[in-house]
């Protein structure tokens, strides 16, 4: 096994955070501000990148940080290192209601293509990068960006995602269509495209934006109830003054037109 080989428990229910159990010298990698709490013996450590490529030189350095950039997330990353003589502990915290998922990339093909700002903490050495679409409709249109995050490794990494998660299994040739938003994670074995909501009627009025996620088997698909951008989009459509709250029609492009005649 390349990766160290890390212990966890997941505490609570809407609001969890995951605790990482490490042995002496073992080390878990994390996102900026995910982390918790953690033992005394345990060494924080600010490094370029993932971590992954910490042997092969400045430059080796210098591109897995510049990798990170290209999804929007900091050049730098946390290593917490347990140098004391037994058992030491290190938590980190989901940012907003949902679910903790944890990956053994092991049983994926040592690879998962996940969504943008999903990533909350892995085992050492896994390699946190980029994963472009293959088709430039898919990046420009779909919710999830035309750069995805790819978790590459043989051991433990941990991503966060809103509501509740499930995971589903694609047969060959089976299909499933999914909220842009929606999308948490897939195998790098899974097609996944974007269709445009066909019939000008359904696409203004139908409250479900103009375009979906369509996945291909064969393949693992994690898939979740509650996206960020869904709960940040209720959060301000609910805040006082704002004219476009309290409408069943505020996804569609014309719910906001006709609420400008809203006499509230």
């Amino acid at each position: 096994m390349n990766n160290h080989d890390i212990d966890y428990k997941i505490e609570g229910q809407e609001m969890q955070f995951v605790e990482i159990e490490l042995d002496p010298t073992e080390t878990v990698i994390a996102e900026a501000g995910s982390f918790m709490m953690m033992e005394d013996g345990i060494a924080m450590e600010t490094i370029f990148g993932d971590g992954s490529s910490q042997g092969s030189g400045i430059m080796g350095k210098l591109f897995g940080a510049g990798k990170r950039l290209l999804t929007g997330e900091s050049l730098f990353m946390t290593a917490f290192t347990n140098e004391g003589s037994g058992k030491k502990h290190v938590s980190f915290a989901s940012p907003y209601p949902g679910k903790i998922i944890p990956l053994d990339l092991s049983l994926y093909d040592g690879q998962m293509i996940c969504q943008k700002d999903s990533f909350l903490c892995a085992a050492k050495g896994v390699s946190v990068g980029i994963a472009f679409q293959k088709k430039l409709g898919t990046g420009f249109s779909g919710g999830e960006g035309f750069i995805m995050q790819k978790l590459e490794g043989d051991g433990l990494a941990f991503v966060h995602a809103g509501g509740m998660v499930k995971e589903l299994a694609l047969a060959p040739g089976e299909t499933l269509k999914v909220d842009t938003g929606c999308l948490v994670a897939m195998t790098s074995s899974v097609d996944y495209d974007i269709e445009f909501v066909k019939g000008v009627k359904t696409a203004l009025f139908g409250g479900e934006g103009l375009f979906f996620a369509t996945l291909r088997g064969p393949g693992k698909v994690l898939v979740q109830s509650l996206p960020f951008s869904r709960l940040a989009s209720r959060v301000f459509s609910a805040m006082p003054g704002n004219p476009v709250g309290r409408s069943k029609d505020e996804g569609s492009l014309a719910g906001g037109f006709f609420n400008m005649f809203d006499g509230d």
